[in-house]
């Protein structure tokens, strides 16, 4: 399991867990953090293997882990448990997710310097082998550069129209969005004569 899906080995641990029993619902695992403060939160991420995930996919989820770890207890601690979609401007936490968004630009940060420097900000160009390639502006040229997968700490998309816009027409097109239950917006100058 990839640091970027689970940081901490209580995250590990956690994840270690949870991973079956949403598999056992069609899911995978996104992302998990523990996150301290008064009350712990447990974060989880999840999603279908082709993408996306409903609220109702959510509250589903959320009741199957809350029954596994109150069976399980590792946490000593209470907890609130928030189960949720990546979102549109999600974190990339899996090699396959550098390849199924190709295309869009992203920020990504290394656990170490590669050629002096942490952090990368450009437009994913893929995966070769175990490699994340991005294509980066360097003094006025794009470069492709390729980052070994384990050597990433972080990785999200980044908010941009195009996103925006795939992410619309997916849903549109899978149905989840239906045009026809909105009502027309009347702008000024719009009226029929």
């Amino acid at each position: 399991m990839s640091d970027l899906i689970a940081k901490t080995a209580i995250d590990r641990k956690l994840a270690d867990i949870i991973i079956p029993v949403i598999a056992d619902m069609g899911f995978e695992l996104v992302r998990l953090r523990l996150q301290g403060g008064n009350t712990h939160t447990l974060q989880i991420m999840a999603e279908r293997p082709d993408g996306g995930i409903e609220v109702d996919e959510c509250a589903k989820i959320s009741n199957a882990i809350s029954a596994v770890l109150d069976v399980e207890d590792p946490l000593v601690d209470s907890y609130v448990l928030e189960v949720g979609s990546p979102g549109i401007d999600r974190p990339l936490t899996r090699l396959k997710d550098f390849g199924t968004y190709e295309g869009y630009e992203a920020k990504v940060e290394t656990s170490e310097l590669i050629d002096g420097r942490k952090r990368f900000r450009g437009v994913l160009a893929g995966i070769e082998g175990e490699e994340v390639l991005i294509n980066i502006e360097d003094q006025g040229e794009t470069v492709t550069v390729g980052l070994q997968f384990d050597w990433l700490a972080e990785a999200k998309l980044m908010l941009t129209d195009e996103l925006i816009k795939e992410m619309l027409r997916q849903r549109k097109a899978a149905g989840i969005i239906n045009e026809d239950e909105f009502d027309e917006i009347e702008t000024e100058g719009s009226e029929e004569e």
